[in-house]
């Protein structure tokens, strides 16, 4: 076994502070690390999951999901986020401040975008 591992994504926002509140909200998270210009959330104490950092960017620039020309930021990486009820949390989710692509490429997944313009995803097991 390695003997590194992974423990935080960061994601570069215009407002480190602000994106962390959104996924806080969204995800039940509690802050693990406060700075200036960096927050890192986490799962409750006693809980499994990973951390995600945020990190404010002043010339941070969104992603564009799908890419509809070159030269546009693209994606490089979204969140999938295992959820129990797609539409319900779909709907708390953009009451907390994410907006809904326009494209949704699957029945048992819905693409938003966080309030930094960040794609996640929603994603429901189905039976195969």
């Amino acid at each position: 076994m390695s003997p590194t591992r992974l423990s935080t994504v960061v994601l570069d926002a215009h407002d480190a502070h602000e994106l962390a509140g959104f996924y806080l909200r969204l995800l039940g998270y509690v802050v693990r690390g406060d700075e200036p210009d960096w927050v890192l959330i986490g799962p409750p104490p006693g809980t499994e999951g990973t951390s995600l950092a945020f990190e404010t960017e002043p010339e941070y620039v969104p992603p564009v999901w799908p890419t509809r020309k070159p030269g546009d930021q693209q994606m490089m990486l979204h969140l999938d986020i295992e959820v129990d009820d797609l539409a319900a949390e779909t709907a708390r989710a953009v009451a907390e401040g994410a907006r809904l692509a326009g494209y949704q490429p699957q029945d048992d997944v819905r693409v938003l975008f966080d309030p930094a313009g960040h794609p996640f995803c929603l994603w429901v097991e189905t039976p195969e």
